[in-house]
């Protein structure tokens, strides 16, 4: 029949409209589907109405289980209650007996209502049309082949796990995050994208309808209560809490000015200060503008470069001596305890340290090169993260916690996190207000936007005073280190005119545990086999021995 292509596209278009608008038509849905059911259980069944009432009255009392909302629980209470009421009554009499079907019609209206305008039901239905068109949209960004499997839809906007098409890439995906946000029609900064760790080919694309970071966070006050303990930094976008270890690691905090640096080192020192197994000394060279409210929880504090270098000095001395205990009791790792506590050096501002200390700075190499094992850590932060102060040397490699809050240029995302970080996501020079960060840690691989607590300056001074007078002493051992060394040993020569001088002379002034090759590296400027030859060679005359494996003296 001639008419026939035309009917087969008119059922195909209203099929079409149908499946597009499902969720908006449930409740009329709904409705014809009580009528159906109520027509042939009244022609079948009528003396099943109690069953049918008593299924009802079961489905409403459980019906809110699973749903956390009370408004969502009672609506689907409600809901539950009148379905099963009306097919009950439609079961004993009939559905056309009056007035069930002017209650079965207002019922839909009037119910239709919460479920048309609920918000998340309708971003349900945004997104549905998303991943419908998303083959489209795919090919206009770039990344066509590409799809995504599944989505959720929380109260913040939507996840979905997309699969690449082979040969395609996340970095591919990130790289094309900012068309991203044109084809969906979102504000800037709204996609975020996650590496599948299970699969090169996938990855997690997260669209945020709403900022959950657009305001402020409260500390909650300290929940470390041991430094084996992780510490509560803040918040992710998904609002599960950024937990991160601290024992036997050294930690970067990195930003500009007025990103939230102070912010963050304060709620780490809010925690620390709760621990009654770690001994924090610190390093302000602003006059202790910083560090001064935490000055009653300090062990030690110093405010000029002198006194950095000193204390820097002893912090060598500490873990020089505890490396000695732990070779003759056969024991790897100083496991902290109140009665012999870990030693963490709180260093603001490194970059400062760098420009006026450089004596210091060696030392603090040091620690970050041997002092993890025996508990002697360093918990530095920098608004200036030059390759000057950050590129070079131990300590930036020992940093095995990150923190990275808004930097001014793109380049500064990779000094302080590390190379090719910003090619593959994390992108901290799009944080938009203070206290926003990215962590690279242990566990936190993927760039994921964290918001730090808000500590204020009362919170500050509470926290102070009430664990001042419990803070504990180091140990006997680490007392008797810095009472008994002489000096520090003086740190490389940026010009060495004399190696093999060098060499006897630092060899001399190593103290009784000796030092390590890396450290004699560095000191003389020469390779390693250099080194090694020259330390055979002394040690054949008695010049040197090896007091212990891989550490050597005069």
């Amino acid at each position: 029949m001639p008419d026939e292509p035309f009917l087969i596209v008119g059922l195909a278009a209203i099929g079409r409209a149908l499946f597009r608008y499902r969720s908006g038509l449930a409740p009329v849905g709904a409705g014809l589907a009580l009528a159906t059911a109520g027509l042939i259980f009244h022609r079948t069944h009528p003396d099943l109405w109690p069953a049918v009432a008593l299924i009802s009255a079961i489905t409403a009392l459980t019906a809110g289980l699973r749903i956390r909302r009370g408004q969502e629980r009672v609506y689907a209470a409600t809901v539950a209650i009148v379905a099963g009421g009306w097919l009950a009554t439609a079961t004993a009499v009939g559905p056309g007996m009056r007035p069930l079907p002017t209650v079965l019609l207002l019922a839909v209206v009037v119910l239709g209502v919460p479920w048309w305008a609920h918000r998340r039901r309708r971003a349900r239905v945004r997104v549905d049309r998303v991943i419908h068109a998303w083959p489209e949209l795919a090919e206009t960004i770039g990344l066509d082949g590409s799809r995504i499997m599944s989505a959720v839809v929380d109260t913040w906007g939507w996840r979905g796990r997309m699969k690449l098409r082979p040969g395609q890439s996340v970095a591919d995906v990130v790289a094309r995050v900012p068309a991203i946000e044109s084809a969906l029609g979102t504000r800037p900064g709204a996609v975020r994208v996650e590496q599948d760790p299970a699969h090169a080919g996938r990855c997690t694309m997260r669209v945020l309808a709403v900022d959950p970071h657009a305001g402020a966070i409260p500390w909650p006050g300290p929940t470390a209560r041991s430094l084996a303990d992780p510490i509560d930094l803040g918040v992710f976008e998904d609002t599960t809490t950024v937990r991160v270890p601290l024992l036997r690691r050294h930690a970067l905090i990195g930003g500009t000015t007025d990103s939230g640096k102070s912010g963050v080192l304060n709620v780490v020192l809010g925690n620390l200060v709760a621990c009654p197994d770690v001994v924090l000394w610190g390093i302000d060279l602003k006059g202790g503008m910083e560090l001064r409210p935490w000055a009653s929880c300090l062990g030690r504090l110093a405010t000029s470069p002198d006194e950095a270098t000193k204390m820097l000095a002893d912090a060598v001395a500490v873990l020089d001596a505890r490396a000695h205990a732990a070779s003759h009791d056969n024991s790897r790792v100083w496991g902290p305890t109140p009665d012999a506590p870990a030693l963490v050096i709180v260093i603001d501002e490194y970059a400062e340290l760098a420009d006026t200390a450089p004596d210091a700075v060696g030392h603090a190499e040091s620690v970050a090169r041997r002092g993890r094992a025996v508990a002697v850590d360093i918990l530095a932060a920098t608004q200036r993260p030059t390759q000057k102060a950050m590129g070079g040397g131990a300590l930036r490699s020992q940093m095995s916690v990150r923190v990275c809050l808004r930097v001014r240029e793109r380049r500064d995302v990779d000094l302080i996190l590390d190379r090719g970080m910003l090619a593959v996501g994390w992108h901290a020079h799009t944080l938009d207000a203070p206290g926003k960060f990215y962590v690279l840690a242990d566990g936190h691989n993927q760039p994921r936007r964290a918001r730090a607590y808000l500590i204020t300056d009362d919170q500050v001074r509470e926290t102070a005073g009430r664990y001042a007078g419990h803070r504990p002493d180091l140990d006997p051992l680490s007392r008797s280190a810095i009472g008994h060394h002489s000096r520090a040993i003086e740190p490389p020569m940026k010009t060495v005119n004399d190696p093999e001088q060098t060499l006897l002379t630092i060899l001399g002034e190593a103290p009784d545990a000796g030092l390590t090759v890396p450290e004699l590296i560095e000191a003389t400027g020469m390779r390693r086999t250099w080194i090694y030859d020259r330390l055979q060679a002394l040690a054949a005359t008695g010049r040197a021995r090896q007091v212990a494996r891989g550490r050597w003296r005069a």
